[in-house]
């Protein structure tokens, strides 16, 4: 399992098919692709993400999950017996998606990889502290949501995926001005 930040920055290209670029608009000649920097910004602030999976039968399986940005390493847990468990025993490639719903403003971000078990009680502690930190009492609370959930990971009570990016896709709007960065590792 991946642990460390990725050696080097990821190569960063602004793919102007998909940006205002070719569409021109007032501010358009100004578009650039989107710092890696502020994508890893907004993926340790995002609260939800979209899991989309693959099950064994090829159907598309997509489920919000909540996650902790670690080191380069997205994490994320569901219970052994879930349908996300599951696919992701039989094929660890998956999506996870964050971002907004306004079509004028926002950052939409797609990271793309493998999820990999944790099972390392290290990292394990690594990880339920950058969930601690990040939804706070949601998880330290005794009334959080998700309070327990460092005791469900000790345990083995959730299983904890870590997806160390292998592509990944900024979509910017900006009052009509719009941008697709693509992250490559």
């Amino acid at each position: 399992m991946p642990t460390q930040e990725p050696a080097k920055e990821p190569a960063t290209e602004l793919d102007a098919r998909y940006s205002s670029a070719l569409n021109p608009r007032p501010g358009a000649a100004d578009v650039t692709a989107t710092e890696w920097a502020e994508a890893q910004r907004l993926l340790e602030a995002a609260e939800i993400f979209w899991l989309s999976t693959v099950r064994p039968d090829g159907r598309l399986h997509v489920t919000p999950v909540i996650a902790a940005w670690h080191h380069g390493v997205l994490y994320f847990s569901t219970g052994a017996g879930e349908q996300k468990a599951k696919n992701l025993a039989h094929d660890g490639h998956c999506a996870l998606t964050t971002g907004g719903n306004s079509l004028t403003e926002g950052l939409d971000l797609v990271i793309e990889g493998n999820a990999e078990p944790v099972a390392d009680p290290a990292m394990l502690e690594k990880v339920i502290a950058a969930y601690e930190a990040k939804y706070g009492p949601h998880i330290t609370s005794p009334e959080g949501t998700f309070h327990g959930i460092g005791d469900a990971f000790r345990k083995g009570d959730a299983v904890v995926f870590g997806v160390a990016p292998a592509t990944a896709y900024g979509f910017g709007r900006d009052d009509g001005v719009y941008t697709h960065t693509r992250w490559a590792f």
